[in-house]
């Protein structure tokens, strides 16, 4: 049997892999999570009976809890989610996201290299390392580029792309200098069940389900490539078992749209899955605040590679994928009721943001 460690297992991207890995019997899974603001195991509530599944909470930048982790649960593979991703939360306050993202990726790869050494022969060669990373670390495109590919240089600008560029590099060091069995998926902006009420899609549902103002950055202009959770994944799974050690690929929906086009779908759906009291259409709600600094004006994905030497595509169309979440979110109104109360504690605490990232990278 197949035993998976999967860090940031708690948060929204984690959650769903988890989810979906016990769901299937894929492995069993050991969760190491530190449960920052971000993580919620009510997330996991359907496993808690699971025997095949278990939680440490820990930090993966403390090495004697990774190390007790590695020796405890001999792991077949790891599923490297666990980082700090709200860049405006890096702009104010870098060094944590220089701990978790950069030491914490360090820490996990020296306990990893150590422990797949001790390891006979056969298990030893089936050993993976799976780095999940983001679109970010490739800085922003103009209108007319083409998409990021696995080859596009590194241009990182904000903190939080610098640490997960780091994070990367180290990867791929520990691969070219250790030989320890690593893979690296960059992926865009997820969306779907479960995800933390600061990032802009969420944050659109339950603004406008409160009556509230839906804030969107500068002039609404800004170009995502859009990912449903779910999808992600499924293509972080393909990666486990087809992918070729030391290579990363890129996992895309395919999916470009302006955070004014994303928020007008959202809304539309809204307008008739639970119309406003008075008539009027949620978009009335729809206020532009000004920009943060350094934000990246588009991102897009070539996701080629993954497809056509694994075989991987997404299977759920933007549509699809967008109104699943909708109706998620009104589907689940005490889940999101409870972390919204928390957010809204944190904000009068300044231990949380406003919601308006676009969407969820590792």
């Amino acid at each position: 049997m197949e035993r998976w460690l999967v860090t940031g297992g708690a948060g929204f991207i984690g959650s769903n892999f988890v989810l979906g890995v016990r769901g299937r019997g894929d492995a069993e899974v050991l969760n190491l999570d530190l449960l920052t603001y971000a993580g919620n195991l009510e997330n996991l509530r359907a496993l808690s009976e699971d025997p095949g599944y278990g939680f440490v909470q820990g930090d993966i930048s403390e090495p004697e809890t990774v190390s007790a982790v590695f020796r405890d649960f001999r792991p077949t593979a790891v599923f490297h989610f666990a980082a700090e991703s709200h860049v405006d939360r890096s702009i104010e306050g870098p060094q944590a996201f220089l701990r978790t993202n950069v030491q914490g990726t360090f820490t996990l790869l020296e306990e990893a290299l150590r422990f797949s050494r001790q390891l006979p022969r056969d298990q030893r060669e089936g050993f993976r390392f799976i780095h999940v990373s983001t679109d970010e670390v490739f800085g922003s495109l103009g209108p007319d580029d083409p998409p990021f590919s696995e080859s596009t240089p590194y241009a990182p600008n904000s903190p939080y792309a610098a640490s997960k560029a780091a994070s990367d590099h180290f990867v791929r060091a520990w691969f070219h200098t250790y030989h320890l069995p690593v893979l690296t998926t960059n992926c865009s902006n997820n969306f779907g069940p479960f995800q933390f009420p600061e990032k802009l899609i969420p944050t659109v549902i339950l603004s406008a389900l409160a009556g509230k103002e839906i804030p969107i950055y500068g002039d609404g202009m800004n170009v995502r490539d859009w990912l449903y959770v779910r999808d992600h994944c499924d293509a972080v799974r393909t990666v486990w078992a087809s992918g070729r050690p030391g290579e990363s690929y890129n996992i895309g929906g395919g999916n470009e749209r302006t955070n004014r086009e994303l928020v007008g779908q959202i809304l539309a759906l809204l307008d008739r899955r639970r119309p406003r009291p008075d008539g009027q259409s949620y978009a009335e709600q729809i206020r532009y605040v000004t920009d943060r600094p350094g934000h990246d004006r588009r991102y897009a994905m070539d996701a080629r590679k993954i497809s056509s030497e694994l075989g991987w595509k997404p299977a759920h169309t933007f549509s699809d994928g967008i109104r699943e979440t909708v109706d998620w979110y009104l589907e689940n109104e005490s889940w999101w009721r409870e972390i919204s109360r928390a957010h809204e504690i944190g904000l009068r605490q300044g231990l949380s943001r406003p919601g308006l990232m676009e969407g969820a990278n590792p």
